[in-house]
């Protein structure tokens, strides 16, 4: 488990390598469609006005949404992360961002498709766990 930076570690990019920032940029412009059907739901501070960033780099990683406030990361894994050596790195990328105080809550593209609702249900439950706490 990798300790991201600690001169980072308050930061909302926590050491971001600029080469991040172009692929980031890139994955925004080639959102899959899941993406842009979670993006509409997040935009414009429209769940519990908490604002969220689409694609923004952390340390050596892309987050699909980020809110720095509540220090949360929202991902949307395709069927590729179904795969053993695929499931090994998303563990060690979980262990390593949580390491360092953020919080993670993936879905899958299926989910997304077919029960949406339950999908921003279980963000919004995320989302009041963590205000309890701060």
């Amino acid at each position: 488990m990798k300790k991201i930076k600690p001169n980072y570690d308050e930061g909302m990019w926590k050491g971001a390598p600029s080469s991040s920032f172009l692929k980031a940029q890139s994955l925004r412009k080639n959102e899959t469609a899941e993406e842009k059907i979670i993006w509409e739901k997040l935009r414009n501070n429209q769940l519990k006005g908490y604002k969220f960033r689409r694609q923004h780099p952390i340390s050596l990683y892309i987050a699909d949404f980020y809110c720095h406030q509540l220090k949360l990361i929202i991902e949307i894994d395709g069927e590729y992360h179904n795969l053993d050596e695929q499931i090994e790195r998303d563990n060690e990328r979980t262990q390593t961002l949580e390491s360092n105080g953020l919080q993670l809550i993936r879905f899958t593209n299926n989910e997304v498709q077919t029960d949406l609702d339950n999908v921003i249900s279980k963000i919004n439950l995320k989302i009041d766990e963590i205000v309890d706490v701060l």
